[in-house]
């Protein structure tokens, strides 16, 4: 019988990747270029900050839920329970989880900084993360660090997700892991 808990925290835990990721994905290579049709520089920056900034509660939920169910985890289990190779993978995760929970706060607060650099969000962009001559100083330095950032960010979700597929394949061909599964909620 699969333990219904652990389970569960696996299903929500690999939806936040997926949400978090994809959602990332999409803004960075369809919306931001995508913008480019809209003739105003000025409603290029308003409907990418209203985009994003739409976005960020659904990205902070999904990450949110990948952290708070792998701290669960966590707090029971060290890796150990396997092999050395696995405890190494997982400080591997911990460490990009939580460089991908930072980053991703990083990035919600520079988005919302962004868009309260003009009226209704309508910061002159002549893509989704590239300024214009015309795009204040403040807010030219903010759209080039959110596109280095969110880069770095979709890097490391990406290695969150490799991560957590091989330690769901270490788990999965471990007879001590089959042990240990026995006593999981």
């Amino acid at each position: 019988m699969t333990p219904v808990l652990s389970s569960t925290g696996l299903v929500l835990h690999n939806l936040g990747l997926a949400a978090g990721f994809g959602g990332s994905l999409f803004g960075k290579i369809a919306l931001n270029p995508a913008v480019k049709v809209i003739s105003s520089k000025e409603e290029r920056g308003q409907v990418t900050n209203l985009a994003w900034n739409g976005y960020n509660i659904v990205n902070a939920i999904s990450v949110g839920t990948s952290a708070l169910t792998w701290l669960i985890g966590r707090w029971k289990l060290s890796g150990r329970e396997i092999d050395d190779t696995t405890r190494g993978l997982v400080i591997a995760k911990d460490v990009l989880l939580g460089a991908t929970v930072a980053l991703g706060a990083a990035n919600i607060a520079s988005g919302i900084y962004l868009a309260n650099q003009a009226p209704e969000g309508r910061v002159p962009a002549e893509t989704g993360n590239m300024p214009t001559a015309e795009t204040p100083e403040n807010a030219a330095k903010t759209m080039k660090a959110l596109d280095i950032l969110g880069m770095i960010n979709l890097v490391c979700m990406a290695g969150v997700i490799g991560v957590t597929a091989l330690l769901n394949m270490k788990a999965g061909s471990s007879s001590k892991w089959a042990l240990v599964t026995k006593f999981l909620p």
